[in-house]
């Protein structure tokens, strides 16, 4: 099978396509493999987005991204006290 990357959104609906397929009653690995993913695949993703709906894994992914910016704004600034420290502790 090949790889594709699949946004949050694709995903979401994968996971509802398999659950309706289930819901009719074909097993997990006859729903996997008409949705064109893995077993592997789907347990994974429904860990992750489970419960989720388009809005919250927008949400989701915005938070993400803005954590990931903020967590590099206070690693720059501990770097700047750093080196504010050293640069005072020398005498000159």
């Amino acid at each position: 099978m090949a790889r594709k990357k699949y946004t949050t959104e694709q995903i979401i609906v994968k996971l509802r396509e398999i659950e309706v397929l289930c819901g009719q009653g074909k097993t997990i690995g006859e729903a996997v493999r008409q949705a064109d993913i893995s077993e592997q695949t789907y347990y994974r993703w429904r860990k992750e987005y489970g419960g989720m709906n388009k809005d919250e894994a927008k949400r989701l992914k915005l938070l993400e991204k803005e954590n990931v910016r903020l967590k590099k704004l206070v690693a720059e600034q501990a770097l700047d006290i750093e080196i504010l420290k050293d640069v005072n502790s020398k005498n000159f």
